[in-house]
């Protein structure tokens, strides 16, 4: 007889990532045959899994897509932003959730899944995997910024001095930057510390996944050559 922990069964199942599963769990929502679920808790073949009460069964079909994230869409999975919400925005007829975020004043790329596993191997941050990003600010891009920026900069906010990076100028007001972490308002804290303000932030790539000419407001399903790609990266890194 098969038997797998709850919070895997749920990822697969294409609920949520494993760590939303463990605090479903903890806050006593999921039930198998009726008995409340712990922390470890394993499914068996034929058992029923709830949710709330409600069902939540088999492995669906992997869904990834990418989606260029109008300004203003908030990347939660819970309705109260409104019509502000990323999920309810995209209204895409199969439950899906944002990999990570992309603050509310961002724009850009963002991937949406229904595979709880690779969501949680991606937002690994350990991993180094790589993020791209333009930046337009509302001053000068200096030689002098650009080299404090890739060097590493203190957030005292956070109390975290953030990886050294890529950054490139682009034009006069606009700059490049690669990042292999993701602190909070990261690029807008680093600007902030020379100075700077952001005036726009475009986010273009995440690992091998492209941003393109998608249009904004839009999402496309990842190819099976980008598809394979990311696993051979994700799995090169672990």
């Amino acid at each position: 007889m098969m038997e797998e922990r709850i919070n895997k069964y749920l990822s697969e199942a294409g609920y949520c990532s494993r760590r939303e599963a463990d605090r479903l769990v903890e806050a006593g929502r999921v039930t198998i045959d009726g008995v409340a679920a712990v922390c470890g808790s394993k499914v068996a073949d034929g058992q029923k899994v709830c949710v709330d009460g409600k069902e939540v069964s088999g492995r669906s079909r992997h869904i990834l897509l990418a989606f260029n994230k109008p300004a203003g869409i908030v990347c939660t999975t819970t309705d109260k932003q409104g019509s502000n919400n990323i999920v309810d925005f995209i209204g895409y007829p199969e439950r899906i959730y944002p990999v990570g975020r992309l603050d509310k004043d961002s724009e850009g790329l963002i991937l949406m899944t229904n595979d709880g596993a690779m969501m949680d191997r991606i937002l690994r941050s350990t991993n180094g995997h790589e993020k791209e990003y333009i930046v337009r600010v509302n001053k000068p891009v200096t030689d002098e910024f650009v080299k404090g920026m890739s060097d590493g900069v203190y957030l005292k906010e956070l109390d975290r001095t953030t990886k050294v990076c890529v950054v490139e100028k682009v034009t006069k007001f606009c700059f490049r930057i690669v990042l292999t972490q993701g602190l909070n308002r990261q690029i807008r804290r680093m600007c902030e510390n020379f100075g700077y303000k952001v005036m726009k932030l475009k986010r273009i790539r995440i690992m091998n996944i492209m941003l393109g000419d998608l249009k904004q407001g839009c999402y496309r399903d990842v190819t099976d050559e980008e598809y394979a790609e990311l696993v051979r990266q994700l799995d090169n890194r672990n």
